[in-house]
């Protein structure tokens, strides 16, 4: 063979190739034409269903709404968080007009967002809704009521927030514990971590108003969408206040003395060595001011057997206190402050300092109490309104002339301000409180007379500091 004869054949083999690539490339150009097509067609169809469903949901005209629901769901189940979001508020619709038969679409709606969005969702507030729609509508028993809201929580603590569900959850256990349904035990034991639940959302909302509440005090001016938040931060404290003092109502006479010794005196010898049993039952008598009991001073001494801690030194003060070694019971509670891990009993603990430090007289020590208590509990509110109430209780000697002396009202009342906007649950009390204190400060004309107005009045008594006289 020629070499001009081996040139024509690998030319007509490289044409060849080119000829097959371009083929190939042809009927892909075709394919993904085509298959882009069918993307293009089936984001079409889902945009035109989800509008058929969302528009008129957006418009509350729920009737046709739901004519196109079914539909959304099952061919473009993927298509936009949004569908799910007016379905909820689609069937509680219905479902407030009477229509229960509403309450399972409800709740395969919120599945729904979980199975498609689960990203996008608060596994915790999706439960405990659907929850707390099946018990305001008495659908199944307490029992499995209860087993809902149980799930919620223990699936999604974190995001379990809503006062009303927190409160129904507890609410029903103690219903549960009435019919022979829930040992007594299991009552304490969630009214414990309900507790701990509701002071912790409360320390959080506290801490931000605290930080928006110093820039106004500060003299700075909230933008818009700082004082909403201001506002909505305040309103559920309040919430969580009420609901606080309802779970306290709640439970009630079930965990007074009288019920609280005769059930850990029944366990104490099967449980004298379990250390959580121990520390929950000495804990719970120390709560109640059951101290006096025989039981606890067993309970203290087997505890400090097994594990000496913050909580031993806690009740060891309180049995110094029971015999009536004040100063040696203020030291154990001291030392089993600054050993606490939990910041909220360490705060308890505080707190009870400062009592008896004010009732001993000592203001300026029982203040430093008070203060360290609000430190490590932000909306412990009470501490702040019991140094409200020493201040306007030392007017009288805190000051060289009758306006000077008057004017400490001035601090109180920002102090019983203060109370109110970290504490719910004594808000109404604090803020009474503090208008009452206003009124007896110097008015207008005593501020006139004194010629007083923009000044500043410096307390040199145990208050301290200084408070500016309103200008008029």
């Amino acid at each position: 063979m020629t070499n001009g004869s081996k040139k024509d054949i690998m030319t007509k083999k490289g044409n060849t190739t080119i000829m097959k690539t371009k083929l190939f490339l042809l009927v892909m150009l075709c394919a993904l034409t085509i298959s882009g097509k069918s993307f293009a067609q089936a984001d079409n169809k889902c945009y035109e269903l989800g509008s058929l469903f969302i528009e008129p949901a957006k418009a509350k005209n729920y009737e046709v709404a739901l004519q196109n629901y079914d539909k959304v769901v099952t061919e473009c189940p993927t298509y936009s968080m949004a569908t799910y979001q007016y379905a909820v508020k689609m069937f509680e619709y219905f479902i407030e007009k009477g229509d229960k038969s509403k309450i399972a679409d409800l709740e395969q709606a919120y599945k729904y967002r979980m199975q498609y969005f689960g990203s996008k969702t608060k596994t915790g507030d999706v439960l405990s809704d659907i929850a707390q729609i099946k018990y305001d509508n008495s659908i199944g028993t307490k029992m499995e009521q209860f087993n809902a809201f149980d799930e919620a929580f223990k699936k999604d603590a974190e995001n379990f927030t809503s006062p009303k569900s927190i409160y129904t959850y507890f609410s029903l256990a103690v219903d549960l514990q009435s019919s022979g349904e829930k040992d007594l035990q299991d009552v304490f034991d969630l009214y414990d971590i309900i507790t701990e639940k509701l002071e912790k959302e409360e320390s959080e909302l506290a801490i931000k108003i605290n930080k928006l509440s110093d820039k106004q005090d500060a003299g700075q001016t909230l933008s818009s969408k700082e004082a909403k938040r201001l506002k909505a931060y305040e309103t559920n404290l309040g919430s969580y206040g009420k609901v606080k003092g309802s779970v306290d109502g709640k439970l009630g006479q079930l965990a007074d003395c009288p019920n609280l010794i005769p059930l850990y005196n029944k366990d104490f010898e099967a449980k004298k060595n379990d250390i959580d049993w121990i520390k929950r039952a000495a804990g719970r008598l120390s709560g109640k001011d059951c101290t006096s009991d025989p039981l606890f001073i067993k309970l203290v001494e087997q505890l400090d057997r097994l594990a000496p801690s913050a909580d031993t030194k806690l009740y060891l003060g309180q049995l110094e206190k029971e015999k009536g070694n004040s100063d040696k019971a203020i030291s154990y509670f001291e030392e089993s402050a600054n050993m606490q891990d939990d910041p909220r009993k360490s705060a308890r603990i505080y707190y009870r300092i400062a009592d008896e430090m004010k009732a001993r007289g000592r203001n300026s020590q029982a203040r430093s109490y008070y203060l360290k208590a609000v430190e490590q509990q932000p909306s412990m509110g009470r501490a702040y309104l019991k140094i409200a109430n020493m201040y306007a209780a030392s007017a009288n000697s805190c000051g060289n002339t009758v306006f000077e002396k008057r004017a400490i009202y001035w601090k109180a009342a920002e102090m019983a301000d203060k109370a109110a906007r970290v504490d719910g649950s004594i808000a109404g009390n604090a803020r009474a409180t503090a208008a009452s204190y206003r009124e007896r400060a110097p008015q207008k004309s005593d501020i006139f007379d004194a010629g007083m107005g923009g000044k500043t009045i410096t307390f040199n008594c145990w208050v301290g500091g200084s408070v500016k006289v309103p200008n008029l």
